[in-house]
């Protein structure tokens, strides 16, 4: 028997963390607060939303309002914590644990620096010159 097929949705999601100074209250954190929800039924999702300085991962619905871990957590860490919100014992522990996984490498991507680049590259570095960016040149 095969698991339900999982499809990791996106969107932009402004990041709503309220600040005030150097304190940041929680964004308002509810089922329609997402940049990636991965659905593991008509009702219940896994989703990843921007909280604070990171990606918040956690269920669509909960019982226990603002039940999440950033997404840089492990795997298991983050489905430990969440578990009690899953709401329908007929969603597999390893969809859940699949679909996590699935919004993890999305905001891994997402929040990746972007690869170095440099403009001098287009044409060599001047002679006794080396790019830091991609190392051509021929400084010594």
């Amino acid at each position: 028997m095969s698991g339900p097929v999982l499809v990791l949705e996106t969107r932009g999601q402004q990041n709503k963390t309220a600040q005030a100074g150097p304190v940041m209250i929680t964004p308002p954190v509810s089922d329609d607060y997402w940049a990636w929800r991965v659905r593991l039924s008509e009702t219940q999702a896994i989703v990843g939303f921007p909280k604070f300085t990171t990606i918040g991962i956690g269920f669509a619905q909960e019982e226990d309002w603002n039940t999440n871990l950033p997404y840089t957590c492990e795997t298991e860490e983050i489905f430990q914590h969440i578990a009690h919100n899953k709401g329908n014992e007929a969603i597999g522990d390893d969809a859940c644990r699949e679909a996590i996984r699935m919004v993890q490498a999305a905001a891994r991507v997402a929040l990746a620096p972007p690869e170095p680049s440099c403009a001098a590259c287009k044409d060599a570095p001047p002679d006794g010159f080396t790019c830091n960016a991609c190392g051509q040149g021929d400084a010594s």
